[in-house]
C-alpha cells in the first residue's frame, strides 16, 4: 500500500507539472485558436535561464520572477513573427510550422550556449525526503504541486476580475465581436503567447532541480502536455489539472507494476480513445460556429 502510495504522489507531481505546460497550450487556444507547438522549448529556456542566474548567485526565490519576465518577452516573439503573420494570411499551416521551427531554433541555440549536456540544478529546498501516511514525497515535489495550483488560479482570478483579464475572456468569446467593442485582439493574443511562456518557464524552473536540466528536456514534456491538453480539454483548467494527474498516475503506476519501457503507453491509449468518443476532450465544450 505505501508503494501504491508513494506512487500516487510520484504521479501527482509529474502530472502537475503536464498540466502547468498544457495550461500555456489552453491560454493560446482561448484567444486565437492557435497552439504553440515550442511550448516545451519555453519550459526549456525557463530551466536554462534559471540555472545561469542561480548559478550567477541570484536567489532562487528571486530568481522564478526573473524567469517569467524572460518567458513573457520570449513568448511574445514568437506571436510576433511566428504566428501573427500567418493569422493575418488565416493559414493555419503556417502558424503550426511556424512555431515548431522557432522551437527547434530556440533548442539549437540553447545547445550552444549551454551546451549538450545534461546539468544540475541545485535544489533550493531540502532533498531529504518527508513522509506522508507512510509514504515518501520530496519537498521539491510539494513545491511543484503547490507552485502549479497557485500560478492556475493567479490566471483565472485575472481574467475573472481585471478588465485586461476580461478582454481576454472577450476576445476568447468571439474575436469579431471584442474588435467591435473596442478591444485591441492583436494586443490580447500576443499577451496569451506571452502569458504562456511566461507559465511554461516558471514550470522549467520549479522542476529543474527534480531532473537534470539540459537542451532537450522540454521535448518530450511538451508532447505530454499537448496530450494532457487534448484529453482534458483546450477549453477547459480543471480538465487539464484531472488530464495531467490521471496521465502522471498511470505513468508512474504503469512504469513500476509492468516494465518502464511501456510507461508511455496507458496515456497513449488514453489519448486515442478520447479523440475517438470525446474530440473535445473529457471536460472540453464542443465549439459550435455559425456559418
Amino acid at each position: 500500500m505505501e508503494i501504491l502510495l508513494q506512487l500516487i504522489y510520484s504521479g501527482i507531481a509529474l502530472g502537475m507539472i503536464y498540466a502547468v505546460i498544457a495550461f500555456g497550450y489552453q491560454l493560446t487556444f482561448q484567444t486565437s485558436d492557435t497552439l504553440n507547438f515550442g511550448q516545451g522549448d519555453a519550459l526549456m529556456l525557463g530551466a536554462m535561464v534559471g540555472l545561469t542566474l542561480v548559478t550567477m548567485g541570484v536567489n532562487y526565490w528571486l530568481m522564478l520572477p526573473l524567469v517569467m519576465i524572460f518567458g513573457l518577452f520570449q513568448g511574445g516573439l514568437v506571436e510576433r513573427i511566428g504566428v501573427r503573420p500567418a493569422i493575418k494570411i488565416k493559414s493555419e499551416f503556417g502558424w503550426i510550422m511556424s512555431t515548431i521551427a522557432l522551437g527547434i531554433i530556440f533548442k539549437n541555440v540553447a545547445e550552444n550556449i549551454w551546451g549538450r549536456d545534461d546539468l544540475k540544478f541545485p535544489s533550493p529546498l531540502p532533498e531529504a525526503p518527508l513522509k506522508i501516511f507512510g509514504a515518501n514525497v520530496l519537498p521539491m515535489e510539494i513545491l511543484v504541486v503547490v507552485g502549479a495550483v497557485l500560478m492556475m488560479l493567479a490566471v483565472e482570478f485575472f481574467n475573472r476580475k481585471s478588465i485586461y483579464g476580461k478582454a481576454v475572456v472577450a476576445t476568447f468569446n468571439d474575436r469579431d465581436a471584442a474588435k467591435l467593442m473596442g478591444i485591441n485582439t492583436g494586443l490580447v493574443i500576443t499577451f496569451s503567447y506571452a502569458l504562456s511562456s511566461a507559465t511554461a518557464g516558471l514550470a522549467g524552473a520549479l522542476i529543474a532541480p527534480l531532473t537534470l536540466t539540459g537542451a532537450t528536456m522540454g521535448s518530450v514534456l511538451g508532447l505530454k502536455a499537448f496530450a494532457v491538453a487534448i484529453i482534458g480539454g483546450l477549453t477547459s483548467g480543471m480538465g487539464i489539472i484531472v488530464g495531467g494527474i490521471i496521465l502522471g498516475v498511470a505513468e508512474t503506476t504503469t512504469g513500476f507494476y509492468i516494465s518502464t519501457g511501456y510507461k508511455d503507453v496507458p496515456g497513449l491509449v488514453l489519448l486515442l480513445i478520447v479523440l475517438a468518443i470525446r474530440p473535445a476532450g473529457l471536460f472540453g465544450k464542443t465549439a459550435i460556429k455559425k456559418v
